[in-house]
């Protein structure tokens, strides 16, 4: 597949990718056969580590996003990791040039939390 331009690009939740991916194979025919190895792998991933439902995924993001040292694509990889600890934030955060106090992270942690089914 030869890719002409780039329309728009956006950073996605393992759920919403889930979501997407899900439409895909429903959608596809019984003439255009199995799915390729790739798209199977990634079918299986995504089912496997999604843990809350894309809508609820998109507004974690959105709320995530709202606080100071919470990036996008930090808001996202939170929202697929779904920490529980102030050590899983950290590690989010271990590459980061700066470090999250103690309120920080538990600002971060009460968002996710409701979240957690």
């Amino acid at each position: 597949m030869i890719v002409r331009e780039v329309l728009a690009e956006d950073m996605l939740t393992y759920a919403e990718v889930k979501n997407i991916l899900s439409k895909v194979k429903k959608g596809r025919s019984k003439d255009e056969g199995e799915l390729p190895y790739g798209m199977r792998r990634v079918i299986e991933h995504v089912e496997t580590f999604a843990k809350i439902d894309a809508k609820s995924a998109r507004k974690l993001v959105g709320e995530l996003s709202k606080l100071d040292k919470v990036r996008p694509d930090i808001a996202v990889r939170i929202a697929d990791i779904m920490p529980q600890s102030n050590d899983e934030v950290r590690s989010i955060y271990a590459k980061e040039r700066f470090t999250l106090n103690n309120k920080e992270l538990e600002e971060i942690l009460d968002i996710v939390g409701k979240y957690i089914k």
